[in-house]
């Protein structure tokens, strides 16, 4: 498809002309956009509290602002569709960054060392994280989406304008997503809600000493299918790393050792709690120290390009306002400059003050550098590798490892100084999230030919509504399962407070976390992506064999498919998973609700009729041939 119309090779001309108009900013694209942000938000932070993985909403967001506004209200602007997904997909960032961190100060709580942050905490340090990721990628737009586009693809950005483009030839795509959303909230409700099915499949392998299993959830296998075989398969093989070779080591070559921080010997452990024990025990500091080397791994390639990028920054903000507005092009026009720096020194500046946010002067300092630095490689890096790939989370471990060390230096130590350098990663993961998440959208816009400016409000929007919301999802999600629990692990947050807790207290066992460094320097050597494989090695087993289901049939279907199908990023099997994911988010949230309210034993039905592990299965053949529908339909 032609995304756009090229002059000559130097310029490349938009969709729609700089001469023409459109409606962009309109209340309907605005209140569509609010909901979708709100209900992709809270589906984004349910998987990444599961599994400690997110996925970009833009794609979905793009399909169902189609479906509405052209199939269903019969309006035909492409620039108002647009606008609805730039104002949707800002609610996954927000979550994504929040879900990273966030849920440390409830896992403290939860010990009796803090209390637990309120509503106002989480919605304050949301928003300042997402304005400041908004704000700080406006002077980078025309550095890294104009002049280098032919260079950075945008890969969600770029499958956006197809999706919508699509739509203008009167696509329905936005069936699968619905479609996919209405299967995966029925299987997840007689999983988890009516308890008739078994969530997990469990077979002990008691002469390997170890345990294989797997969860039947749609949001898993969506995930896996997303991501494509390749990343699934790295992080399957950081789950038989895990469990079919050092568990079993630890168990056969352990006996009745007692290793710290295990209280008891290895075999008594061993007997007690079955393989899970001493994953819980040994292994997921191995995976901790192998996550936080690939997260340093990525950051330090990253290094020239976030060099790079801010030179190209400071260059463009010469001369950013030699000419009046209404002498710029419409899709030249970005938000006031001078605008955009007050905004960031009043948000800095708020951050210090703020009694709600514990964050002292000096520490917004830290952020204000680290956010810009941060920013810069997260539009960068999403640009050539997509968001999905996005390392977050190494950033986030950085900044935690230098803000902890700062503060403890300084003397502030203890809970006080841990609860800081949190809020202090909180706000910078944000921040790259919501980067990396604006710049796809400006992407988008930029080939359809929207306005950059109305585009930048449009995102600045999502992100209040996202943080006005995601406190109550937060608080809601806790109240029912409790964070670090078998239905929500937060196994990225867990690993942040390990970090913190470590540097700060050090009482980290840091024997287990060089192991999975030197892991993660083996894998590096190797030539293989060090962060999936890591964070395979983290995870419980049974949350990483859906996902290499979901990758082997994404292998499987695109092995029969043309070569222009299998590259695009928007085909229909991406949609219906995006479908299944936001699905399983939707109701988990609900079965939040019923959880607080006391209802959800009144739907019980485990006690009266349970299908077990036969019904897992069950679940799994009709999830694998809803995806093999859904792309069997796009030879139609």
């Amino acid at each position: 498809m032609n995304l756009g119309k090229k002059e000559n090779d130097e310029q490349f001309k938009p969709y729609i002309g700089a001469e023409q108009t459109q409606p962009e900013l309109t209340p309907i694209s605005i209140v569509l956009g609010i909901m979708l942000a709100v209900i992709f938000g809270a589906a984004n932070a349910y998987l990444g509290l599961r599994v400690g993985m997110t996925v970009s909403a833009s794609i979905p967001a793009a399909v169902v602002s189609m479906g509405v506004l052209r199939m269903l209200l019969k309006r035909s602007s492409i620039l108002e569709s647009n606008m609805v997904q730039t104002i949707g997909s800002a609610g996954e960032s927000v979550a994504a960054g929040v879900i990273f961190t966030m849920p440390v100060l409830f896992l403290w709580s939860s010990e009796g060392v803090s209390d637990k942050p309120s509503m106002l905490t989480i919605m304050l340090i949301a928003l300042m994280g997402g304005v400041l990721g908004v704000l700080f990628m406006i002077p980078l737009r025309k550095a890294l989406i104009v002049k280098e586009h032919k260079t950075l693809p945008y890969p969600e950005g770029t499958a956006c304008a197809e999706v919508l483009l699509a739509g203008e030839k009167g696509g329905a795509s936005a069936k699968f997503v619905f479609t996919g959303m209405g299967l995966s909230a029925i299987l997840k409700f007689i999983t988890d809600g009516l308890k008739v099915v078994s969530g997990t499949i469990t077979i002990p392998l008691k002469a390997l000493k170890t345990e294989f299993s797997t969860e039947v959830y749609p949001a898993l296998i969506g995930v896996g299918y997303i991501c494509g075989l390749k990343i699934s398969s790295y992080l399957f093989a950081g789950g038989i790393l895990g469990w079919f070779v050092l568990i079993p080591a630890i168990v056969a070559f352990g006996g009745d050792t007692i290793m710290y921080p295990g209280k008891v010997s290895i075999a008594e452990m061993y007997e007690a709690g079955g393989a899970s024990a001493i994953w819980s025990s040994y292994i997921r500091y191995i995976g901790a120290g192998a996550v936080a080397a690939g997260g340093i791994f990525s950051l330090v390639k990253s290094l020239p390009i976030i060099f790079g990028t801010f030179v190209d920054t400071i260059k463009s903000l010469k001369g950013s306002n030699s000419s009046s507005e209404e002498k710029i092009k419409r899709t030249d026009l970005d938000f006031n400059i001078k605008l955009v720096i007050i905004g960031i020194l009043v948000i800095i500046v708020a951050i210090a003050i703020f009694p709600d946010i514990p964050v002292s002067i000096p520490s917004a300092i830290i952020i204000a550098v680290f956010g810009f630095f941060f920013g810069a490689v997260s539009s960068r890096m999403v640009g050539l590798v997509g968001s999905s790939n996005n390392p977050v989370s190494g950033m986030g471990i950085a900044t935690l490892l230098c803000s902890t060390f700062i503060l403890k230096a300084s003397g502030n130590i203890g809970i006080n100084g841990m609860i800081g350098s949190i809020a202090i990663g909180s706000i910078i993961c944000i921040v790259a999230c919501m980067a990396g998440d604006t710049s796809q959208d400006l992407k988008t816009g930029f080939i359809l030919g929207a306005t950059p400016k109305k585009q930048q409000i449009g995102e600045l929007i999502g992100v209040i509504v996202s943080a006005l919301a995601i406190g109550g999802v937060l608080q809601l999600l806790d109240a029912a399962w409790g964070f670090g629990s078998e239905e929500l692990s937060a196994p990225q947050a867990t690993l942040m407070k390990m970090i913190v807790e470590g540097v700060m207290n050090g009482n980290l066992p840091w024997m287990l976390v060089f192991i999975g460094v030197f892991i993660a320097v083996v894998i590096a050597i190797l030539g293989i992506p060090v962060l999936p494989v890591a964070i395979g090695l983290y995870l419980p087993l049974e949350l990483s064999v859906p996902m290499i289901i979901g990758g082997l049939i994404k292998y499987f279907v695109s092995k029969k498919k043309s070569k222009e199908d299998a590259e695009s990023e928007a085909g229909n099997g991406v949609l219906f998973c995006s479908g299944l994911i936001a699905g399983e988010g939707i109701i988990g949230v609900v079965l939040a609700v019923l959880a607080v309210l006391g209802y959800d034993k009144f739907i019980d039905l485990s006690g009266n009729l349970n299908l077990g592990i036969i019904g897992g299965l069950v679940v799994l053949i009709i999830l694998s041939f809803g995806i093999l529908h859904a792309e069997k339909s796009n030879k139609k």
